[in-house]
């Protein structure tokens, strides 16, 4: 069931309403956007009245504010802070504790992960693809993060298109939006339209549990006044995309580039402060972090999040096998577009531009991958 006509079905602004009580009251925790604290952010609502209705963003490198809109729409607003990862990969996890015994020996108890039945509501295309990179990473390989596993199993995916592109999103270049794919693994699919006609939602069915979940939602059939509108604002928002990706092959550009003088370029203004790394909806590394009580008889290991613009995460005996900053953001960006190909089949990037906004410098990284391939170009020479 794959978004056909025949799974299509408008919602109003209740029925919007009426889905979000409907997925509360199967014991989900809902998760969506709100304007908080200056941003547009992803918490837990209780009502789709916590919807941020009638806010958009001004997006540029370094720079994010919220604005407010005439239209009163609840998702014509841009990637904010937060991707879906900390829900699905938490920033810290406890992996297990020990305690010492009367026998001088220790217990020691594996953490069980937590089970939580999320409902991601507003999941944008970009980051439904980020859910799925993320999704090969963890789970597609020898070693499964269990914990990760459980929660992305049981998340019902509510996807929003985009209809609103910010200056910094890219996905076109990614193949990763503004409209789902059609292959994207999602239960419920929202496009939203504000014309003359009033305020509504074309709804496409992507699951057997999307298809009864709808069902207890007040809808009405699809027309194909809504169907155009829907399909002709994703359009627009594809053709109004703020940035690009070089059109070219972005593996052979970047293992064709390790040398370029761009680096250097790059390097005199990053801070190595791992900001990209923190936003970006498919950075997946982590370290360990063992911890004990000042008595030495309670331990704990947790794994958290780490950067590769860290010195210690390149640390071996002797010193840090990237110890400048330009060797650090090479590996960020050559692994990202390049290297992620090698390991996992697909770049790690995903065009949303997170990576760009809260860079504190501005550094952007389809400038700098358009840098790389006219330094390519001015190698080769003319053909």
């Amino acid at each position: 069931m794959r978004g056909s006509e025949e799974s299509e079905a408008v919602l109003d602004r209740d029925g919007l309403g009426a889905l979000v009580r409907a997925l509360l009251a199967r014991g989900r925790t809902v998760i969506g956007p709100t304007a908080r604290d200056g941003a547009i952010v992803l918490a837990r609502l209780d009502s789709a009245d916590e919807l941020p209705y009638g806010w958009g963003v001004e997006l540029e490198a370094g720079r994010y504010r919220l604005r407010r809109r005439p239209d009163g729409a609840a998702f014509a607003h841009s990637a904010g802070p937060q991707s879906w990862k900390p829900y699905l990969l938490p920033e810290r996890v406890r992996q297990w504790s020990a305690d010492r015994d009367s026998t001088g020996g220790f217990t020691v108890r594996e953490e069980d992960p937590e089970s939580v039945s999320y409902a991601f509501l507003g999941v944008r295309p970009c980051d439904l693809r980020a859910i799925a990179i993320q999704d090969r990473v963890l789970t597609g390989g020898a070693y499964e993060d269990k914990g990760y596993r459980r929660r992305r199993s049981g998340a019902f995916i509510v996807v929003a298109e985009c209809t609103e592109p910010g200056a910094t999103c890219f996905c076109v270049s990614m193949g990763a939006g503004p409209g789902v794919d059609g292959d994207a693994l999602y239960d419920l699919a929202l496009t939203e339209v504000v014309d003359g006609e009033g305020h509504r939602f074309l709804v496409r069915v992507g699951s057997e549990e999307g298809a009864d979940v709808l069902d207890g939602v007040p809808h009405r059939p699809a027309e194909e006044e809504t169907r155009t509108a829907a399909r002709n604002s994703v359009t627009s928002a594809a053709e109004r995309m703020g940035r690009s990706m070089p059109p070219v092959d972005l593996h052979t550009l970047m293992a064709g580039s390790l040398d370029a003088e761009r680096w250097d370029d790059v390097a005199s203004r990053c801070l190595t402060c791992g900001n990209c790394t923190m936003v970006c909806p498919t950075c997946f590394c982590t370290t360990s972090e063992d911890v004990t009580d000042l008595t030495g008889d309670h331990a704990e290991r947790w794994s958290r999040w780490e950067s590769c613009f860290d010195l210690d995460f390149s640390l071996l005996h002797g010193g840090p096998v990237r110890d400048s900053s330009r060797s650090r953001y090479r590996q960020w960006l050559t692994h990202k577009l390049g290297t992620w190909y090698d390991q996992f089949g697909s770049s790690g990037c995903v065009g949303c531009g997170r990576c760009i906004v809260w860079c504190p410098v501005g550094i952007d990284i389809t400038e700098e991958a358009h840098a790389l391939h006219r330094e390519s170009m001015e190698r080769e020479g003319p053909s």
